[in-house]
């Protein structure tokens, strides 16, 4: 693992968007880039450059996954719009399984094409980063209704007893092995860490009460499958950086460090400063400025971009925890507003703070 390379940006006080697809949409072919991953891996450096820092985060795509699960399974139906329906989970996992060493999807491919350009460029100037969506928010898009079925299962009702929840646990290890097959792969291309993007292991989905009551709703369908994915990267030698941008419990906070990744980063409802006695000391906290508003001067004012950065940045300090300054998910170019995000980046990235 390289731990430190993390806390070293932290000392230095970084301030790192995830902002790739700002760059990548600035060129005049974004979709036939996504396909090629050598042009591809010059604009994730191209994005290090503009944000100063070696680390190039790949574009955040979390339909990637879906998409080449079904096409793993010969499912031809839109990926955006598909779900499975209780009682056709027959024989799903096991055709997944004897297919997962197919070749990758184009669009996937092309994301592990531009890792190993990187991690081939000889230069040591850029560390290059893999992602994937993380297993319980891939299971989520899966499924029509997700929250029913997790929620009788957090009840204590089994695959035996009901059909949906048996289509749950079904989806739920398709999800798993599909992110597997894709991290291992960006793993063999030379990924140095990868970012999890985790936005539903949160409350919309997940009930505190039957969690506090000792149900291991939360354990099966979250922790599990994300501790298999920690465990792989630890066996290659790769960093976690783990991301969920929803709404959570303290104890969830708590869960989500005992994965031991090397930064953590968690949405605008969270304190950091007050998250930092939540996880271990060495794990570098990241985020969380609200930019999924960036687009918007009426409700993110440049103004509020400063004042909320030095806040952070202050109450980090007093904190005494690790810290970069950072997006609380994806940067994502919005048509017709590219320009005001991007100077409320500059502010993110530039601002004077006392």
């Amino acid at each position: 693992m390289n731990r430190q390379i993390y806390l070293d940006l932290a000392a230095k006080g970084a301030r790192i968007p995830v902002g790739t697809d700002l760059v990548l949409r600035q060129c005049a072919d974004p979709e036939a880039i996504e396909l090629d991953g050598r042009r591809l891996a010059k604009v994730w450096m191209r994005a290090a450059d503009t944000y100063q820092t070696s680390l190039a985060f790949p574009v955040m795509d979390l339909m990637l996954e879906k998409a080449a699960l079904l096409g793993l399974l010969e499912i031809t139906e839109d990926a955006r719009t598909f779900h499975f329906q209780a009682g056709s989970d027959a024989g799903l996992v096991a055709r997944l399984q004897t297919h997962l060493a197919r070749p990758l999807p184009p669009r996937m491919q092309a994301h592990v094409d531009a890792i190993r350009v990187i991690a081939q460029s000889g230069s040591g100037r850029y560390i290059p980063m893999g992602m994937s969506i993380g297993p319980v928010s891939l299971m989520t898009k899966l499924l029509a209704d997700p929250i029913t079925p997790l929620f009788m299962a957090g009840s204590g009702t089994t695959a035996m007893d009901d059909e949906d929840v048996r289509m749950l646990d079904v989806a739920n290890e398709l999800a798993v092995l599909m992110v597997i097959r894709y991290v291992q792969a960006q793993i063999d291309a030379g990924a140095a860490a990868v970012f999890i993007a985790e936005p539903a292991a949160n409350l919309a989905y997940f009930s505190p009460r039957q969690i506090e009551g000792g149900s291991e709703v939360w354990q099966r369908y979250v922790m599990m499958g994300n501790r298999r994915i920690a465990d792989l990267l630890q066996q290659y030698g790769a960093d976690l950086i783990f991301h969920c941008c929803g709404e959570l419990t303290d104890a969830m906070v708590k869960s989500f460090g005992s994965l031991n990744p090397v930064v953590l980063s968690l949405g605008s409802s969270r304190k950091l400063w007050e998250d930092a006695a939540l996880v271990p000391a060495d794990t570098v906290l990241y985020g969380n400025l609200p930019t999924k508003l960036f687009y918007s001067d009426e409700t993110m004012p440049a103004e509020k971009v400063a004042d909320m950065t030095c806040e952070l940045l202050r109450k980090m300090r007093q904190a005494n925890h690790p810290f970069i300054l950072g997006s609380e998910c994806d940067v994502l170019s919005v048509p017709g507003s590219e320009a005001t995000i991007q100077r409320k980046i500059a502010v993110m990235l530039h601002c004077s703070c006392a």
